[in-house]
């Protein structure tokens, strides 16, 4: 039986596939204007845990969280989620303070995300508009507002002047709206326009 040789095809190289413009940009801005690490795509994750952590909850606490006077950094807002950053580690101590704060075993749509998770990254602030549905900053970060996002006060360290808001206050504020906006929820008639106060 004689066998054939079949002739070598050469190997054809296929390019990588094109990243939109408006990728490159977000990129761009997070990692050269903020120092932030952006993976994955499209679209961009900005990934959390070493520069930043992220408290998400339901939009319709959040929005009533911010009405609230409580100090917060940088929120953006996907779809039905906000996320407001706080500090790296943050995460860490989420189901720690909730129940310190009275709020264990109470269910709650309220989550942290720390170090392995990532986020979609929002527009940068500034035109052009995002597409419908997309991530946007409702409170853009800035370069270096990680010094002052919100965080558990450290040894020594009193709630003064010059120090970043304060984690436990917004837990508290956000397990209070969480709830409050579950309770409303379960208290409106579908089609009935929910109540904001």
């Amino acid at each position: 039986m004689a066998v054939t040789a079949v002739p070598a095809v050469p190997a054809v190289t296929v390019p990588l596939p094109r990243v939109a413009a408006e990728e490159d940009a977000y990129d761009s801005w997070y990692e050269r204007v903020l120092g932030w690490t952006v993976t994955g795509g499209p679209p961009a994750q900005l990934v959390t845990g070493s520069r930043f952590d992220v408290l998400e909850l339901p939009s319709d606490a959040g929005a009533a969280l911010l009405r609230r006077p409580v100090a917060t950094g940088p929120v953006a807002l996907m779809g039905r989620r906000m996320r407001f950053l706080v500090a790296a580690g943050s995460a860490d101590e989420l189901e720690g303070l909730l129940d310190w704060l009275e709020w264990g075993g109470v269910a709650l749509d309220l989550t942290a995300l720390g170090a392995g998770g990532r986020i979609t990254a929002p527009a940068p602030p500034g035109p052009p508009p995002s597409p419908r549905g997309a991530a946007v900053w409702l409170r853009p970060p800035e370069q270096g507002c990680e010094a002052l996002l919100p965080a558990l006060p450290g040894p020594g360290r009193g709630g003064g002047p010059g120090r970043g808001p304060d984690l436990v206050r917004l837990v508290s504020a956000a397990a209070t709206e969480c709830h409050r906006a579950h309770l409303r929820r379960r208290t409106t008639r579908p089609g009935q326009p929910l109540a904001f106060s």
